[in-house]
């Protein structure tokens, strides 16, 4: 029994992670009907403007109270993040949004492999490590097998993960459906034309889209350094696949469903490593994922596809 809830507070905490990325997947998909393949390298991008900013205060400037370091990594992360999510879709994608449907996509996927390249050419292909900054934790539980003692531990980083979750989760959702912002993405989600003849700038809402998919990529990308402690140019992509795998389960285009999808890839991929074997926790996910679909093709929360005439 304690394994299996240390499990589960593992899997949580990764999910919590894989859902902040899912979520740009969506918003950008339920608006345009794109996917931003590119989306997984602005969390890698995020990540290594986390480390370089906090390597900087502590190392180079002498910062030392932990709390305002990190905050101060997480609003200058989410800026240059932020801006090039923007630079993205204005370079990238806008240009080629009248055109036939398999440009995009082809061009996110290029797009994915410039940032890849560009960070392997300019932080090189080694790991970037980085010492565990925030230790200890709660323990919940305790129990004795034959091997020993088993403690049942959440630590303090695995709390602000799921409360970081948690709180951007209700906040995106309130300005989605409470905001002018939200209801002008909704707009544009339903008809685009139809929304700018109604008086939206649809292009401002569709790159502030963006802005804020990679705001909270920017966010996962500092839990993921905090949680794990090393980066390299590749976790984009890993990283990448997994959201977008959890936004396909949870439903593409829905905001919970991108979070309920992360959380349950988390809790296979853990779970699976823990009871099974860790070589196969990929494939366990997606022939989950493959099950989901047979019986709801829309996803778990999505909504199936009403085509306009």
């Amino acid at each position: 029994m304690e394994y299996f809830v240390q499990q589960l507070i593992n899997g949580l905490t990764l999910g919590s992670i894989y859902g902040l990325i899912a979520i740009g997947y969506t918003m950008v998909y339920g608006i345009i009907g794109m996917i931003n393949f590119a989306h997984g390298d602005i969390f890698m991008i995020g990540a290594f403007i986390s480390l370089a900013v906090f390597l900087i205060l502590t190392s180079v400037l002498g910062f030392a109270f932990l709390p305002l370091v990190l905050l101060i990594v997480l609003i200058i992360s989410m800026l240059f993040t932020s801006a090039w999510g923007w630079t993205v879709e204005r370079l990238a994608y806008r240009p080629l949004r009248g055109s036939f449907r398999l440009a995009p996509l082809i061009t996110a996927i290029g797009m994915s492999i410039v940032l890849q390249n560009f960070v392997q050419i300019t932080q090189g292909a080694r790991v970037k490590p980085l010492p565990p900054q925030i230790q200890g934790g709660v323990t919940l539980m305790q129990g004795s097998t034959e091997q020993g003692t088993i403690l049942v531990q959440l630590s303090y980083m695995q709390i602000i993960i799921i409360l970081t979750t948690l709180i951007l989760m209700t906040a995106f959702t309130l300005l989605i459906t409470k905001t002018s912002l939200g209801r002008a993405q909704r707009a544009c989600e339903q008809d685009r034309k139809m929304a700018a003849l109604l008086g939206v700038n649809v292009d401002r809402t569709i790159s502030l889209t963006f802005v804020m998919g990679a705001a909270l990529a920017a966010v996962a990308g500092l839990m993921f350094l905090l949680l794990y402690g090393v980066i390299d140019f590749y976790i984009g992509f890993l990283a990448g696949v997994k959201a977008f795998t959890a936004a396909v389960l949870g439903g593409i285009g829905s905001l919970p469903g991108a979070m309920l999808g992360g959380l349950l890839i988390g809790l296979i991929e853990v779970f699976w490593s823990g009871y099974f074997t860790v070589e196969y926790k990929d494939v366990a996910a997606f022939s989950i994922l493959a099950i989901v679909l047979i019986f709801l093709p829309s996803g778990l929360l999505g909504q199936p596809e009403v085509e306009k005439v």
